[in-house]
């Protein structure tokens, strides 16, 4: 065997590993390219509802509907407004004989081209309110998501009856 054949054997492995990097490389940026690859979320919060507490309490439900028009899920990790003392997900799971428990959660995801419809009845935000609220009364909230960041919404005091996202 030749000398130059010799080193060109030696060569071979590391070309074919070179070529196969540059195939797989040009497939991924025209998969990205198509937009295949997916999008971040992109979040829209709408229907925000702050429902009138009972009479002499201070905690009630906020709930929100937000929309994830992007390819990936997202997740809501806090709620904060100068409003409130405290806010925290909850989510009310069924235990039977039409009754329901609920229970905090650490965040609550958004799934990618879906939305999280909150429910008093389901995943919502319980808070307390630092002062009373009266209806019609717009609250400042900012929503804290794992992907997207800060989104600011504007929540509205509803009878419990009107709490609907529709």
């Amino acid at each position: 065997m030749t000398p130059v054949r010799r080193r060109a054997e030696k060569a071979l492995p590391a070309l074919a590993a070179v070529v196969a990097s540059a195939v797989a490389l040009g497939g991924l940026t025209a998969w990205t390219t198509a937009g295949a690859a997916g999008t971040p979320a992109e979040l829209k919060v709408t229907h925000a509802r702050v429902l009138q507490p009972f009479p002499g309490r201070e905690s009630t439900a906020v709930v929100f509907s937000i929309t994830n028009s992007g390819t990936a899920d997202d997740r809501l990790t806090s709620v904060t407004s100068p409003a409130v003392t405290e806010a925290m997900i909850s989510r009310d799971d069924d235990v039977g004989a039409g009754a329901a428990r609920m229970r905090m959660v650490a965040s609550a995801t958004v799934p990618a081209r879906g939305t999280l419809e909150m429910t008093p009845y389901g995943t919502d935000v319980m808070v307390e309110l630092r002062e009373p609220v009266t209806l019609g009364q717009r609250i400042p909230f900012v929503l804290r998501f794992e992907e997207s960041g800060d989104i600011e919404a504007e929540a509205v005091v509803v009878r419990h009856s009107e709490w609907s996202y529709r």
